[in-house]
This record gives structure tokens, sequence and C-alpha cells, in this order.
């Protein structure tokens, strides 16, 4: 069986979004990818979470932007533009420099070019998985993953102007993820990384 290329021996310059919901397994997908292929991993989230620890905020552990302190940084977010800005002026340089996956809910907007992934989920699968992470009850987790979701909604509405969750526009691959495995989502990824965007080769970076 041939070995998938990295991008590094393909010696092209890759950038993937990974977008999703809280709960559609982005994240991990686009580490996992990330691995696999030889690409550095960035993660909005978690330059936000860093953002957070600068600002006074104590506990930014795996599940934290479903809290009371992580929706407490979501309001502080919707009053002040400055984080979102910061990360999204530190995700775009990082894209610049190639052979990047991003994990974002932002960059599929703000970037022009590279390969953009949405990752779907219902919202009871999403709370489902979000339950199961953090140790909570699905009736909690729901509310929680609802609550974080209108707020930052809001503010990328405010922001960029674009409807998280709802426009798909800039998306070239769409994956359902309610009835496959992490393992199943990740062998798709693989085909299409395999056949799409190290056989073909996208455009590197630019801005709209």
């Amino acid at each position: 069986m041939t070995k998938p290329k990295s991008a590094e021996k393909t010696g092209k310059d890759i950038v993937i979004c990974i977008c999703g919901m809280a709960g559609s397994g982005k994240s991990t997908l686009a580490k996992r990818l990330a691995k696999k292929y030889g690409l550095q991993y960035y993660s909005g989230g978690d330059a936000l979470k860093a953002l957070a620890v600068e600002t006074g905020y104590k506990s930014v552990e795996r599940g934290w932007w479903e809290t009371a302190e992580g929706l407490h940084f979501l309001k502080k977010r919707d009053k002040n533009s400055r984080f979102d800005r910061t990360v999204d002026e530190r995700l775009l340089e990082e894209a610049k420099k190639g052979n990047i996956i991003l994990d974002s809910w932002t960059m599929p907007w703000l970037l022009k070019n590279g390969f953009k992934i949405w990752l779907e989920a219902s919202p009871e699968k999403r709370a489902e998985r979000i339950g199961h992470r953090d140790h909570l009850a699905l009736d909690k987790a729901l509310v929680a993953m609802r609550e974080k979701e209108k707020r930052t909604k809001t503010i990328y509405k405010r922001l960029y102007g674009f409807r998280l969750g709802e426009d798909f526009a800039p998306f070239h691959l769409i994956l359902d993820t309610d009835c496959l495995s992490a393992e199943e989502v990740f062998q798709v990824l693989r085909m299409v990384m395999d056949n799409v965007v190290l056989k073909k080769g996208l455009p590197r970076f630019s801005r709209h």
C-alpha cells in the first residue's frame, strides 16, 4: 500500500481550514491530520484562551468554553473586539507561512484561498460528545453549548458579517459526522488530502 505523501515531500504550500461547531470533532481531527501530513497546527480557540490567561483567567482546560468562566470571557469578548481581532491577525500571519492546518471559526471567511472543510453534526450529537468529554449530563451540556454558540455567532456577525453555522459559502467540503466515528472521519479526510489537496495543489495564501 502506498503511503500518503507529506506536504513537505511534495514541496507544496498547503493551507487547510477545519471548521465546525463545538463537539463536531474539528480540533481532534485537525491535530491528527497535521501530525499525519507533517503540517503545523494552529488553533484559534487555544490562542483566545491564551489571551484569557493574560487577562487574568486561571482555568483554561479542555471544555473551558462551556464553563461559567468561559462564558464570562465570551461576554467580555462581546464588549471588546480586540481579543478576536488580535487572534485573527495572528492566524492570518501563520497562514502566510504555508503548510499549516488552521482550527478556526473565522479563517474560512477571512482567508480567500486554502482548502476549507466544515464538519457538520446535530446539536444533540455534539452535546452528547461534549457531555462525555466534560463529564456533564446531556441537558446541561446542551444548555451550555447553546449559550456559547449564541454569543459566539453574535460576535462574528458583528465583526465580520458572516453567520457561523449557517453560511457555508466558503467551504470546499462539508462532511456530516453524525453517523461516523472519529476514525471514519479521519479516513475520509485522508482520502481528500491524498487525492485533492496534495495531488492537485492549492493556492498558497491571499486575503480578501
